[in-house]
């Protein structure tokens, strides 16, 4: 597969995911910018039944139509067997017993885990437009192709596997969680985290127990939050900027929670300033693409207004909000919080 392969669209794998024959047709064409007539050429159907199919006026049945349409596409080998293991929510032992083979010698072809590394990427974008819980069997499935290849790897391309396999671990537990599956989004995190550090990531180590901070401020423990968002802070050695940044912020959003608002501007002021020094979201963690100064401004905003500072949050939020087009679901959230900020300034 290739970046531009119309398999790294979320809607499509999501489509396949549900095994919905009509949305795999259209959302194909869709991705790869082609009419019923060339699709058709590519299934071995006709256009007529392109057109029945995607209508919903024909069902696809048979197991030859099956195999036509899977091989026309080009269907990724990720997605040919979907785990059983990807419509449960927590982690299997097996994961664990794959993973504890890393780092040994051995030769793997890691060009499937780099077309995986970049699909994942195109998850996350789909999972801030709350289409998560769609794509959870494919990203669990990729997750299960990725812990294969890692023992036949040894050095930096286990380390890179690690990693990968440690990123979708944390996308499973995020969706889990705002699934209500408290449970099972800490049991991902935890698998996360150690993949993490046998990674050697430090980064990705404290982006995970930020989030596991993050759970807690949540469940109404803001004590026990800020003493987690303080571990993920660490210090900051070894850190990048954004990654410190992020967790300053989740450590100023507990501190003002506890009611200890000069240490929650303190920690904002560095979480902002942090995160201005890698505006260019190639110099930042995948999973910290959305960290652009725009964001960070936001987020400075928000620390604000959790601390009741209303006059110093209405100003950053003020300056951010207006950047959000595209994300609704965000635009809402800081919008709400704006608004009442100057009601209360």
């Amino acid at each position: 597969m290739t970046e531009t392969s119309p398999w790294a669209n979320p809607r499509l794998r999501a489509a396949w995911a549900r095994t919905d024959w009509a949305a795999i047709l259209r959302e194909y064409r869709r991705a790869a910018n082609i009419s019923q007539t060339a699709l058709a050429g590519l299934v071995g159907l006709s256009q007529a039944d392109v057109s029945l199919i995607e209508r919903g006026r024909r069902t696809v049945r048979e197991s030859a139509v099956m195999t036509r349409i899977t091989e026309g596409l080009n269907v990724p080998p990720e997605l040919l067997n979907l785990s059983a293991s990807a419509s449960t929510w927590a982690p299997d032992p097996e994961l664990t017993e794959r993973i504890a083979r890393a780092h040994t010698t051995g030769r793997t072809d890691i060009r499937s885990a780099d077309w995986i590394a970049r699909v994942l990427a195109e998850h996350r974008r789909a999972e801030d437009d709350g289409a998560g819980a769609d794509l959870w069997p494919v990203v669990r499935s990729q997750l299960d192709t990725v812990t294969r290849l890692i023992p036949g790897a040894s050095g930096p391309t286990a380390d890179k596997l690690l990693l990968l396999s440690a990123e979708h671990a944390h996308w499973l537990s995020w969706v889990a969680h705002g699934q209500g599956e408290y449970g099972a989004a800490l049991a991902w995190l935890g698998v996360a985290h150690g993949w993490a550090l046998d990674a050697g990531s430090a980064d990705m180590a404290s982006w995970i127990t930020r989030v596991r901070s993050y759970y807690q401020l949540g469940a109404g423990d803001p004590v026990r939050a800020l003493r987690t968002a303080e571990t993920a802070i660490g210090g900051g050695a070894g850190l990048s900027p954004s990654a410190a940044s992020i967790a300053s912020h989740t450590a100023a959003m507990a501190a003002a929670a506890v009611g200890e608002r000069d240490r929650a501007h303190r920690l904002a002021d560095e979480a902002y300033e942090a995160a201005l020094r890698t505006p260019d979201e190639d110099d930042r963690p995948g999973w910290l693409y959305w960290l652009s100064p725009t964001r960070a401004r936001l987020l400075l905003g928000e620390a604000a207004y959790a601390a009741r500072d209303w006059r110093r949050a209405a100003d950053a939020l003020g300056d951010g909000l207006a950047e959000l087009e595209g994300y609704p679901r965000d635009a809402a959230f800081y919008m709400a919080k704006l608004e009442d900020a100057r009601r209360r300034a």
